[in-house]
């Protein structure tokens, strides 16, 4: 999927709360956390601590989860989904209240 800049999403754009990991993780790949913080580390970094105030923060956490994932070749394990769906949930709240920062 292309990225998708902030200012760009709808609430189309963002998966339902039960959507299937495939569908996620398209949309988690409309944004680079690697490109956008010009590092892994500093991606790792903010997701790894759980910054999730403002959208990017929220892509840059989901966008890790899916890598994460990816590398460990499995779905997320029942500690995680509820985190990672909670995610989605939260950009979702972003864009109906027209917070794209």
């Amino acid at each position: 999927m292309e990225s998708i800049p902030n200012q760009n999403l709808t609430r189309d754009t963002i998966p339902p709360d039960d959507a299937d990991w495939t569908i996620i993780w398209e949309f988690a790949h409309t944004f680079n956390g690697y490109k956008y913080w010009g590092s892994f580390e500093k991606c790792a970094e903010i997701a790894n601590t759980e910054q999730d105030t403002t959208l990017t923060e929220l892509r840059t956490c989901l966008f890790f989860e899916c890598q994460r994932w990816h590398h460990y070749g499995e779905d997320p394990d029942e500690e995680s989904t509820p985190y990672i769906r909670n995610l989605v949930g939260k950009i979702r709240i972003k864009i109906a209240n027209g917070t794209i920062g």
